[in-house]
């Protein structure tokens, strides 16, 4: 497999100070001689001119003669080379990728919406243009292969707050990494320099969205409940062993169980507690 090679070719300022000189030479045989012989330097002119080419900032051309590779111009500027060099304009300027959103199964089965950001550009004119047919196609095709084989790899999200696995909501670090590896692999083969990967949309399909949502908002919910459970028992504790400190009232084993049933209901109830006067004993 070769690699892309720097040619040198001439100036094209210099060819196009001949070119005129040539020009002035023809017309002026023609005219002071009179013979129409001159007009064989048509032939040396119309040479000359296939042979200029410009070089854009950012830009180059590959040469190629009767199917051979002779190199790549990088240099910017107005340049001539031997006119039966066939001229392909690469770009070298670092372009956005926008993928279309694709629906896939992530890890585990579930449907999802994904689309990738790409920042790349030719790093390899020689790759980009013969080892590889139409490589802007090809960027566009492998894109979309690694986004797919990402999104496999991965899960949604995960709703079991022990666990500590990668997910594609979650672990966007960790996944972009693995997206921009996996797209640079794929694309090493047509010259191309992966400079930024990340995904860029990200959602459950919509035939299961309202389902995954419903699940989120129910794991919320539990979660919260659980810190509310967690903190009312604390306080429970915490009045129990106060009052039983200060001497301010003894509790038995009945008088505990009411109280604390009271006041978890309060600490854990959605509406504010109603207060209801006792004008009886505690027992009745």
């Amino acid at each position: 497999m070769k690699n892309e090679k720097n040619i040198k070719v001439s100036n094209g300022y210099m060819m196009l100070f001949l070119l005129l000189a040539v020009i002035i030479i023809m017309f002026a045989g023609i005219i002071l001689f009179r013979t129409p012989l001159f007009l064989v330097l048509v032939i040396a002119v119309l040479f000359i001119v296939k042979g200029f080419f410009i070089v854009n900032p950012n830009n180059s051309k590959v040469l190629v003669l009767f199917g051979a590779y002779k190199g790549t111009v990088r240099e910017n500027g107005f340049f001539w080379a031997n006119p039966f060099y066939s001229k392909q304009r690469i770009s070298l300027r670092a372009r956005n990728f926008d993928s279309e959103r694709v629906k896939v199964n992530d890890k585990i089965g579930n449907p999802i919406l994904i689309n990738v950001i790409l920042v790349w550009k030719v790093e390899d004119t020689y790759k980009a243009a013969f080892d590889v047919d139409q490589y802007e196609e090809f960027v566009r095709i492998q894109t979309d292969a690694a986004v797919r084989k990402l999104a496999g790899s991965y899960s949604y999200d995960n709703f079991d707050d022990a666990q500590e696995e990668i997910t594609l909501r979650s672990g966007m670090d960790e996944v972009n990494e693995a997206l921009e590896n996996e797209i640079t692999e794929r694309l090493a083969i047509a010259g191309i320099k992966v400079m930024e990967a990340r995904i860029g949309y990200l959602a459950y399909a919509p035939e299961i969205a309202n389902s995954m949502l419903k699940r989120q908002q129910a794991v919320a919910i539990v979660a919260a409940r659980k810190k509310i459970v967690e903190g009312a028992v604390g306080m429970v504790e915490d009045a129990l062993l106060k009052l039983s400190q200060d001497n301010i009232i003894d509790f038995d084993d009945d008088k505990k169980a009411s109280m604390v049933s009271n006041l978890m209901v309060v600490l854990c109830g959605d509406k504010e507690a109603t207060p209801v006067i006792n004008t009886g004993t505690l027992h009745s």
